[in-house]
């Protein structure tokens, strides 16, 4: 049966007079559950520049995690995951309009885990990272105007890291009634930590600084503090938050038919 441990922490940072980021989870409350619903985690960045950001990535998550808890045994993650995001966004855009037509917007990134894998869907620039045998890889893709030259190769990786447009999104919440989240799915084992967090923590560090703390702080909060740490110290110059998640153990399924079955 899937296991696992947690950990999240969020932060003002060192310049940033309050939080506009929202985390929060759902954990399956029985055994069955862990096998018919599972767990999902949530992490949201208030837009800079927007209105009420913290209002606009509270809202996100709350939508998310409420849906989540209404979802019926056995709805597949990869499908559902998309639809909660569009759902979060809906909320945002309708609030937005609804509160004198002031602009709000947020971006998001959740983990919904269940057997022996992880759906990611987000939008915008905050990321979820795999660390794995020591390593850690990046399993999103920004959504930024640096981030997409640097695909199209207009850009090379150097450049875009240091261009004046890498914190300019291409999508958020709450900008149209409509939005493209990115979904992938991966395959998880016993040992991997998977990282969900704002740009205010890889905007300060590095991956390799990153990856240096995961492996060096077994105790997930502490792992979660000493990157939080890391960040304000190498200038906190935004809201840092963090979600930890290591996979103790998992149950191998495959599927037949769109139905679940155990594999020995």
């Amino acid at each position: 049966m899937l296991s696992l441990e947690f950990a999240q922490l969020s932060d003002p940072g060192r310049v940033r007079d309050h939080n506009e980021d929202s985390v929060d989870y759902v954990l399956p409350a029985t055994a069955a559950q862990v096998q018919s619903q599972g767990w999902v985690f949530v992490l949201a960045d208030g837009v800079g520049g927007h209105e009420q950001g913290e209002v606009a990535s509270q809202l996100a998550v709350d939508t998310v995690v409420s849906g989540f808890r209404k979802i019926p045994p056995g709805v597949v993650h990869v499908s559902l995951l998309p639809r909660l995001v569009q759902d979060a966004n809906a909320a945002v855009y309708e609030k937005g309009h609804h509160n004198n037509g002031s602009r709000m917007g947020t971006t998001i990134v959740a983990c919904a885990l269940r057997f022996d894998s992880a759906v990611i869907s987000h939008v915008g620039d905050s990321r979820c990272y795999l660390f794995r045998n020591g390593a850690i890889a990046s399993l999103t893709r920004d959504h930024t105007m640096a981030a997409e030259q640097f695909r199209m190769n207009l850009l090379s990786q150097s450049e875009a890291e240091q261009s004046e447009r890498k914190h300019v999104l291409t999508r958020c919440l709450g900008a149209d009634l409509f939005v493209a989240a990115d979904t992938i799915t991966v395959n998880i084992i016993p040992g991997d930590v998977l990282l969900l967090c704002s740009d205010g923590l890889y905007g300060e560090l590095s991956d390799e600084a990153m990856q240096h703390i995961l492996a060096t702080h077994q105790n997930l909060n502490e792992a979660a503090a000493a990157l939080i740490a890391a960040a304000n110290d190498h200038g906190g110059g935004d809201n840092v938050s963090v979600q930890l998640i290591r996979i103790v153990s998992v149950e191998r399924m495959g599927l037949y038919r769109g139905r679940p079955y155990r594999m020995l």
